[in-house]
């Protein structure tokens, strides 16, 4: 798995490559402890061609760990077969999941610290 991050204004855009699985979440996590979590962050799924439960559970737990350092999370441009894992589990209920970029980017013009 590769992770690399963006700056677009106050957000951070994680672009992730690979599948997203029990065998690659030990290097998305320690991707995520470079960045400043204390702000919104965006995870771009595009070239995630796989997530497993291992996966969603490291996504879950990267938002928990984003909102009790008081910043945000979203999701986007999933493929349609991540898409349907994703709506299966019900992802959409804890984070907010987009088809787009642009889309993610936003809903988060307005963000303010809290």
């Amino acid at each position: 798995m590769q992770v690399t991050f963006d700056e677009m204004g106050t957000v951070a855009v994680c672009h992730l490559v690979g599948s997203l699985e029990s065998a690659t979440v030990g290097e998305f996590r320690e991707a995520l402890g470079q960045l400043n979590l204390g702000r919104p962050v965006i995870f771009v799924l595009e070239s995630v061609p796989f997530v497993d439960s291992a996966g969603i559970g490291a996504l879950i737990g990267a938002v928990r760990r984003i909102r009790e350092l008081n910043g945000d999370a979203a999701v986007c441009s999933a493929r349609p077969s991540v898409g349907r894992v994703l709506k299966m589990v019900g992802l959409s209920r804890i984070i907010n999941v987009f088809d787009t970029l642009g889309e993610a980017a936003d809903h988060f013009s307005g963000w303010t610290a809290a």
